[in-house]
């Protein structure tokens, strides 16, 4: 069960001390006890590639801003910013970000910057999303950007977490996708969704690197195996885990690119993962 606070519960901010290059939360949703999602105003200069990420966070005891970097998981196209996080007891900033409601400032830098972007990509034929955790939040933007769908014929959205229930966020959007009004035309029968857990059972089960080295997901998707021809990566996760799954990717002879030097595959550095 998943918890949802809108607009209509905000709190008077006027009492507020006003936050350096602040944006007002709008909605905040609790996915587990160990993950939220919240949306806030856009700046109205602020433009971004779907993919990028921003530093956001809050005022820190000594008065001090407390920034992470978060990927934007919304859309280039979209009114408002999602963001999605993990709760962390005792990390310095989402001990306290987990509690935001609607009505509340939250810093926000608007200079957005970031690997998981298409134009860091060759074309190709397909379009692999590689993701643990919150690590979906860029995917989340770009499988809602009709881009992507224009310049791939196919898109994998591969997600594991450890229980079913974390996978929710990501099932929720990817379901509502081929009824989207703005993109659901261009999505229908071009993305395909494939969640795994680790610990709780589920159809399909393994980590990422495991069902991608084993050819696994190859076999229950009826596609063949990567190659450098046709196939093309994003990967967002830990750093033990984009470690992994760029060495099994050059395996299969995909090379790693950036902005300035394309190629078959890109890595989100910046993700905070663990800790924050």
């Amino acid at each position: 069960m998943t918890e949802a606070i809108q607009m209509t519960d905000a709190r008077p901010v006027s009492a507020k001390p006003h936050l350096p290059d602040a944006q007002t939360v709008t909605s905040v949703r609790h996915w587990t006890d160990r993950l939220f999602s919240f949306r806030v105003s856009r700046p109205a200069a602020l433009r971004f590639r779907s993919g990028e990420f921003v530093m956001i966070g809050l005022m820190d005891e000594r008065g001090k801003p407390l920034l992470r970097a978060y990927s934007i998981a919304s859309p280039s196209w979209d009114e408002e910013l999602e963001f999605y996080s993990i709760k962390v007891p005792d990390g310095p900033l989402t001990s306290r970000l987990q509690h935001i409601r609607p009505g509340d400032e939250i810093i926000l830098r608007p200079k957005p910057v970031g690997t998981l972007v298409v134009d860091a990509l060759l074309p190709g034929k397909r379009l692999w999303f590689l993701a643990t955790g919150t690590g979906i939040a860029p995917f989340a933007s770009l499988m809602r950007d009709p881009e992507v769908y224009e310049k791939f014929d196919q898109v994998i959205m591969m997600h594991t977490c450890r229980e079913v229930a974390e996978l929710e966020y990501g099932r929720q959007l990817v379901d509502g996708l081929e009824t989207d009004p703005l993109i659901g035309e261009i999505v229908q029968g071009k993305l395909r969704y494939y969640p795994t857990t680790t610990r709780e059972p589920f159809h399909h089960m393994g980590r990422v690197t495991d069902n991608l080295a084993s050819g696994k997901v190859f076999a229950d998707l009826n596609l063949p195996g990567l190659n450098p021809e046709e196939d093309r990566a994003m990967v967002c996760g830990s750093l033990a885990f984009n470690l992994d799954v760029k060495a099994i990717l050059e395996g299969f002879g995909l090379r790693e690119g950036a902005n300035s030097d394309p190629k078959e595959f890109v890595v989100e550095k910046a993700f905070v993962g663990e800790g924050i």
